[in-house]
């Protein structure tokens, strides 16, 4: 506390280091969910491979459907640490501009940035902190309450369309499965090669494809 009760207030630049330094421990948060997301996916194959093998379609676009969920999801992170280092940026701007002013101007940029980001499950207790302080900065305007709201994939996976399954199998089997994309513009998969898996690993790798299986149709 300051004289006659009031609260000094911080130096901007210094704002903008603690807020720069929480954006890139969030970055990292999203590094990992996405190496998280591929390993689960990896795990996806190898049970869409072996339910191919015994001609299982009905799992295997199960599965496909949840490759296409893992994808979109990683797409989603993929675009937050975009708006991360936008939001990093702007930011730089603005403690240069601390220099000439002496105090941060509202950012559109980072308004739109933030509205997204706080949207993001694994960062979003953080994001809605830090838009609150930009609020009270006054870089941001108040967001609405259904901008906190997180993103749900169900719905766009329960609609997930048959070329995208069709795509999801030809691709993690070889072309044993599905169907090639239409387009020669189409974004074409790398085909995966022959399963080097020893026996061991394959019953288990049966075992959780069922428990998977399982857990999808409850």
């Amino acid at each position: 506390m300051g004289l006659f009760g009031k609260t000094p207030q911080r130096d901007p630049k210094e704002v903008v280091r603690e807020w720069s330094a929480k954006m890139r421990k969030e970055n990292r948060v999203l590094d990992r969910q996405i190496r998280s997301i591929q390993r689960e996916e990896e795990k996806v194959k190898r049970s869409m491979k072996m339910a191919a093998k015994k001609n299982e379609m009905d799992v295997c676009k199960v599965l496909a459907k949840e490759i296409i969920q893992s994808r979109k999801a990683v797409g989603r992170i993929y675009t937050a640490k975009a708006n991360i280092s936008s939001i990093e940026m702007t930011m730089k701007n603005q403690a240069a501009l601390v220099r000439v002013s002496g105090a941060m101007e509202k950012s559109t940029e980072v308004m739109k940035a933030m509205q997204s980001l706080v949207k993001i499950p694994e960062i979003q207790k953080t994001m809605m902190e830090m838009s609150k302080e930009m609020m009270k900065a006054g870089i941001i305007e108040e967001m609405m309450e259904d901008t906190f709201e997180s993103m749900e994939d169900q719905d766009e996976m329960d609609e997930a369309a048959q070329d995208e399954i069709d795509k999801v199998l030809f691709e993690i089997t070889a072309g044993a499965l599905g169907k090639a994309p239409d387009k020669v513009t189409d974004e074409l998969p790398e085909i995966a090669g022959p399963s080097t898996e020893n026996v061991e690993e394959d019953s288990e790798d049966e075992q959780e494809m069922q428990q998977r299986l399982q857990a999808l149709r409850s």
